[in-house]
């Protein structure tokens, strides 16, 4: 449920024709204008990766299922996860599975859970493909995906569907935990020169039930995640980029040692192209032309 602020900034977004509703709450259409101010800030985010020597990797939108299990996703995150479901039944249940369409009845029994699940966070892929021994210096890597996470939401800025912008970095965790913190840094610098009210906090992810409130507790007491919130659709700001450090997480679960033989550590920060592209919007007025003459050159890099 929108609160009226949300509704408002949500029906001004239609207005000007930025976003398109579908009819499902937290997954719309964008316009050309909505996607060129949103491909510029992600060409920002590209050079400042490259920058770093990151290696760009490219994934699809869906992920092996059992990625999914074996990360534990489903153990802290249930309610988020997304899976893909297909028609393998006989002609006889495909009848009865359009007799229920057209009926109005459910449905969904007649499907079975296949292979793959939906990315829920666009650095999921790449751990897999860190296994085995890094090179000194460890590595870092960069990706943009569509992730998908179950939370259907008026409020604009909350989305089923949205593009993250990845950087992932594995190696040694004082390295680690220094890139993350010029990262933090480097974001801020790069968001402010947009004119935005960024600032850092510390955080936790949403992790479900009452364990998972334990969980998060933790995680915001050990500062193992920082997110840069900015105002969007509401004066309480939101989160547009993450900073998460897995520790030897990720090292373990898919074997990524470092030349002496340890566990890797890995941290990545995270941003989300549609939650920043609002908040510009919301900023600087919904027509991009009529933006104050130091954002455009800025956004440009």
């Amino acid at each position: 449920m929108a609160t009226p602020e949300q509704q408002a900034f949500h029906d001004e977004l239609v207005g000007h024709r930025l976003i398109l509703p579908s009819g499902v709450p937290g997954v719309w259409a964008r316009s050309d204008a909505f996607e060129s101010v949103l491909q510029r800030f992600d060409g920002r985010v590209r050079a400042l990766a490259a920058a770093d020597g990151a290696e760009r990797l490219h994934f699809p939108p869906v992920i092996p299922r059992r990625l999914l299990e074996h990360t534990g996703y489903l153990d802290s995150f249930p309610h988020l996860a997304g899976t893909v479901f297909s028609f393998t039944g006989s002609e006889v249940q495909s009848r009865e599975l359009s007799r229920r369409v057209h009926a109005g009845e459910p449905w969904a029994e007649l499907q079975t859970q296949t292979d793959v699940a939906l990315t829920p966070a666009a650095c999921y892929p790449v751990y897999p493909m860190l296994r085995g021994v890094l090179p000194e210096g460890g590595r870092t890597l960069e990706v943009q995906n569509h992730c998908f996470r179950h939370e259907p939401s008026g409020d604009p800025a909350r989305l089923q569907l949205f593009r993250m912008h990845e950087v992932i970095r594995a190696g040694q965790p004082e390295a680690v935990i220094a890139w993350r913190a010029t990262w933090l840094e480097r974001s801020l610098a790069l968001l402010r020169s947009l004119e935005l009210d960024a600032h850092a906090v510390h955080a936790s992810d949403p992790f479900f039930g009452r364990a998972g409130k334990m969980l998060a507790a933790s995680q915001k007491e050990q500062g193992f995640k920082f997110e840069i919130v900015v105002p969007i659709a509401s004066e309480e700001p939101t989160a547009i980029c993450s900073f998460n450090y897995h520790q030897e997480h990720f090292g373990k679960l898919f074997e990524i040692a470092l030349p002496d033989g340890s566990v890797a550590h890995t941290a990545c920060l995270g941003f989300g192209l549609e939650r920043v592209t609002l908040a510009l919007f919301r900023r600087h007025g919904l027509d991009a032309r009529e933006w104050p003459a130091a954002v455009r050159p800025a956004l440009d890099g």
